[in-house]
């Protein structure tokens, strides 16, 4: 019986919910803890971080206008997903050096942090907005908005999971977001894409490119139609580039380091991508003699 030849996988991008190769045909290996060949994973492009901005920005009309509580459905049904696969991942974070107890702790706090953040999705505006002391004959509120698209990039040792503390917050506000981190997190970032693919995440709202950091931030945060930045675990030069790029359409930049991430969640988070939009409304006078009740 002839010897079977086993298929390894390539681990493709995800843009606007499909799995395509990057335009450029580049990929890299990706090795196991012992340095033996794991799988291949594509190396994104600029073309396709164009792709995904395009996608997410399609995604956002709709998605920032979907009613918070169906937002909190489809992040918690997405908890859900995560759970039944949760050996799954927890086996793939063993290959690549975690072991068994930090796997599998790493796997179950992400998954209570879908449900944490689907809890907000509907309670958050309720929270944090305000109608505000006026003096006059009309009321003044203040409510949140989304910003719009964000990109999301971490450097090379900052690890998927790490970086989902800040895609979760993002896409609860009503954003979209375009995720660039490293090939070597290629197995647990489109395994979770897998997931995001077949649960009621509409397409666009999450795009996971692979890259190298260096070659994708300088045009990341000069895209003119990205609305704000999110660097987790960049160094001080990357953050300084970030920062003087975002000029250009004044975008919102916000850096957080590994050790940020390891505290508790908190619904704070949701409001460093949001707007706050403030509205008057006139109160009617009273007709003269009226009787009030």
């Amino acid at each position: 019986m002839a010897t079977r030849l086993e298929i390894n996988k390539t681990y493709k991008l995800f843009i606007n919910g499909q799995f395509p190769r990057t335009e450029s045909g580049r990929y890299e290996k990706v090795l196991n803890a012992k340095g033996d060949f794991l799988a291949n994973a594509c190396l994104g492009s600029r073309k396709d971080l164009r792709n995904a901005v395009e996608a997410a920005r399609k995604a956002q009309l709709g998605w920032g206008k979907r009613p918070a509580f169906n937002i909190s459905q489809i992040v918690y049904r997405l908890a859900e997903m995560f759970e039944a696969r949760k050996t799954e991942f927890v086996n793939i974070l063993e290959s690549q050096g975690k072991s068994a107890s930090q796997a599998k702790a790493e796997i179950e706090n992400s998954i209570d942090l879908l449900v944490y953040y689907a809890g907000w999705a509907d309670k958050y505006q309720q929270v944090f907005s305000s109608v505000n002391p006026v003096s006059g004959n009309f009321f003044n509120f203040s409510v949140y908005e989304p910003t719009g698209v964000v990109v999301s990039m971490a450097n090379e040792t900052a690890s998927f999971f790490e970086l989902l503390k800040i895609i979760i917050p993002i896409i609860i506000g009503g954003n979209t977001t375009v995720v660039v981190l490293d090939t070597n997190f290629a197995p647990s970032a489109i395994s979770f894409a897998e997931v995001i693919a077949t649960s009621d995440f509409p397409s666009g709202v999450i795009n996971i490119i692979t890259a190298k950091t260096e070659e994708l931030i300088d045009h990341a945060s000069k895209h003119m139609d990205v609305n704000a930045f999110a660097g987790v675990g960049l160094n001080k030069t990357q953050i300084e580039l970030t920062e003087a790029n975002a000029f250009n359409n004044v975008k919102r930049v916000k850096n957080y380091s590994v050790q940020d991430l390891n505290e508790e969640p908190n619904p704070y988070l949701i409001l460093d991508f949001q707007e706050v939009k403030t509205t008057w409304h006139p109160i009617d006078e009273p007709i003269a003699g009226a009787n009030s009740y």
